[in-house]
């Protein structure tokens, strides 16, 4: 008992610190209604945070259910020894709202209201970082017309089993397209077109694949029934320039898949972590897109969590070659986070 302790206490001591050698860690986490469907996940979640070492973190399922989420976990994290600032979204109930960002750099601008459409990309953070101007845009897309379930026998709207898996990628795209996620990329676009920054962030729960991953490569596994898929959202943010960090590091989505959802937790029974009971349905919709030609570059990406999935309703542990930071203990929620580590390429 007093091993792990000691144990903790220095994890939670390596991320007291601000900026190791000049790196910027980010965190992205869907935290599962509010850190409360979990017995203990609260408590969990300040864990995580304060022993990872991350130095921002975007996290969606924010609902302040007991109080400011954002303002609770600071409070937990000064417990823990650890000095954070913190920034809530409006979380009125529309999805794209529930959102925080925890920053252990100084908060200098936080801006709500942001978003044309339910489940838009509703808030953005201006940082100072080390002098660097960083801005993040949390968000929590639409959840709604889950297109990716077709092609493995599941409607995505009922999330009722089909008669038959329906592959044609126009079909999947008609429904992609009934969701708000497209609208809300078109107008995260629109606004980020006028900003300028050392780093330009876009991080949260997608609730949609990418484009990336449904390829040629892939189209033989996980459930995709052949189906190659070239998804929104992804589409449209590599065409304005942003990349996907995960893919940025890890190229080839067949030996390293990274899936975040959805992610096995020992504390609830398998029927409470899918949707798809009878399918393979592990994809990745948990995403931290950056602007490159700033002042940062990614030099590494880890997923955060457990490294068992839920596949046809049994708990499966990955084999391919993503690299998985295992939770302390309880783990806070139903998708795994996504842990990037950007080193500055160029002064301030």
């Amino acid at each position: 008992m007093l091993r792990n302790l000691f144990a903790f206490l220095l994890l939670c001591c390596a991320g007291c610190s601000v900026g190791n050698a000049g790196e910027l860690r980010v965190l992205q986490l869907n935290i599962w209604g509010d850190a409360t469907v979990v017995p203990g996940a609260f408590d969990a979640l300040a864990d995580e945070i304060a022993r990872l070492d991350a130095h921002v973190v975007a996290l969606c399922e924010v609902n302040n259910h007991d109080g400011v989420t954002s303002e609770r976990l600071v409070e937990a994290l000064k417990q823990r020894g650890q000095t954070w600032y913190g920034a809530s979204g409006r979380c009125t109930g529309v999805q794209g709202t529930d959102v925080c960002v925890l920053s252990k750099y100084p908060i200098e601008e936080a801006v709500t209201g942001l978003s044309t459409v339910p489940g838009g990309v509703d808030m953005k953070v201006r940082l100072d970082v080390n002098g660097y101007d960083v801005l993040l845009y949390p968000a929590h897309l639409d959840y709604t017309h889950y297109a990716c379930y077709l092609p493995r026998g599941y409607d995505g709207v009922t999330w009722r089993k089909l008669p038959a898996p329906d592959s044609d990628p126009q079909a999947v795209l008609r429904m992609n397209r009934a969701s708000t996620r497209d609208e809300a990329i078109a107008a995260f676009l629109e606004e980020v077109s006028r900003e300028r920054a050392d780093l330009i962030l876009l991080a949260g729960d997608f609730n949609e694949p990418s484009h990336l991953d449904w390829t040629d490569a892939t189209r033989a596994m996980w459930d995709h029934d052949g189906c190659i898929v070239p998804w929104d959202c992804s589409v449209m943010l590599y065409g304005a320039g942003l990349r996907d960090v995960y893919r940025v590091i890890h190229p080839d989505p067949a030996t390293h898949p990274g899936f975040t959802y959805p992610s096995d937790n020992p504390a609830k029974a398998v029927r409470e972590l899918t949707w798809a009971p009878e399918a393979d349905e592990r994809d990745r919709i948990d995403f931290i897109y950056y602007l490159p030609g700033g002042a940062f570059e990614p030099q590494r990406v880890e997923v955060v969590g457990p490294s068992s999935s839920v596949v046809c309703s049994e708990r499966v542990r990955e084999t391919g070659g993503d690299t998985f930071i295992e939770p302390l203990g309880v783990w806070p929620s139903d998708h795994k986070g996504v842990l990037v580590t950007f080193k500055p390429v160029r002064k301030n």
